[in-house]
């Protein structure tokens, strides 16, 4: 039978495996974000997200969709998340919805960076 070496551990090898316990006012304030990063993890929010800085001002819904190969109801979609993650603003003028970034959640995402210790 061999020998078997049995490593014996300072006290400070083992704290340093023991898991830490996230603090539930961080836990609690990131999970503020979900929605918002939920909606930004798709590739087609993006691109309207993109499409809405680039003009810098508001587009109507039809300038929207003209943009890209989806159907009304897909696009309507998609805004509607961006919409309830609170990245656009929608206002509605007769038949046409005008959305645009909504910047008061854009400066919200450095609160985001500063909880990963950034």
């Amino acid at each position: 039978m061999a020998d078997v070496a049995i490593k014996h551990t300072s006290r400070a090898e083992a704290r340093c495996c023991t898991p830490r316990v996230p603090s539930t006012i961080v836990a609690r304030a990131a999970a503020a974000f979900t929605q918002v990063f939920r909606a930004l993890g798709d590739e087609t929010r993006l691109e309207m997200l993109g499409l809405l800085a680039a003009a810098g001002t508001e587009l109507c819904v039809c300038d929207i969709e003209a943009h890209f190969k989806l159907s009304q109801p897909t696009i309507s979609h998609h805004l509607r998340i961006l919409r309830e993650a609170a990245l656009v603003t929608a206002e509605r003028r007769g038949t046409w919805v005008y959305y645009a970034l909504d910047k008061s959640t854009l400066r919200r995402l450095p609160e985001f960076v500063a909880l990963l210790g950034g």
